[in-house]
């Protein structure tokens, strides 16, 4: 074989092999991206969960709590507001302003929650409806379900980020497009101690 020919087979077999692994990046890339859209698939799911109890749990607490309407549409308007936003993200994951609306709904969505459960206290016959009983635990169910997936879904994001920073894959994910992904993160309010005072 004459060295032309030979010269040319090397460079063919080092562009393929560059291809190969360009590829292989590629990939790597988009198998984390699907790992941590598919984590918040079951984050999705816990949280519709919660957005369908909570209609429940207000029509429990109306009757025994008439005239703090205000807390009431303050539970169910900051319900939809999580709801609205859990839509953006559900459609994409990657989308950080979507997540970002989405940890600040959620945010506001545990404070009316809060907040209904204490002025919930100072009802005694509400606090021993079975009824109310059996929603309260539901949803503390699903609190614990949502903290779980919670961090499952921020395992799969970080590891897709830390996968899309590394050098070399740093370079394919900017010509293809491959964004940072946003964490769902916990608001400062559920981060405080829980109060428990025995009367």
């Amino acid at each position: 074989m004459s060295p032309v020919i030979i010269t040319l087979l090397v460079l063919v077999g080092i562009g393929l092999l560059l291809a190969l692994w360009l590829m292989g990046i590629y990939n790597g890339l988009v198998v984390a991206r699907n790992r941590f859209e598919n984590a918040f698939a079951q984050i999705d799911v816990q949280l519709k969960r919660r957005y369908d109890l909570i209609p429940n749990l207000v029509e429990a607490v109306k009757g025994y709590i008439a005239h703090e309407r205000e807390t009431l549409e303050a539970v169910i308007k900051a319900r939809n507001s999580a709801m609205a936003a859990e839509q953006k993200v559900a459609a994409n994951p990657s989308d950080t302003a979507a997540v970002g609306e989405l940890n600040q709904a959620e945010g506001q969505l545990g404070g009316t929650l809060r907040r209904l459960f204490a002025v919930s206290e100072a009802y005694p016959d509400l606090k021993a409806n079975q009824n109310m009983l059996a929603l309260q635990e539901e949803l503390s169910s699903t609190e614990n379900k949502i903290a779980f997936a919670r961090q499952g879904f921020n395992d799969a994001a970080a590891t897709y980020n830390i996968r899309r920073q590394v050098f070399p894959a740093v370079t394919v994910a900017g010509m293809f497009g491959f964004k940072q992904a946003a964490l769902l993160e916990i608001a400062q309010t559920e981060r405080a101690a829980a109060k428990v005072s025995f009367q």
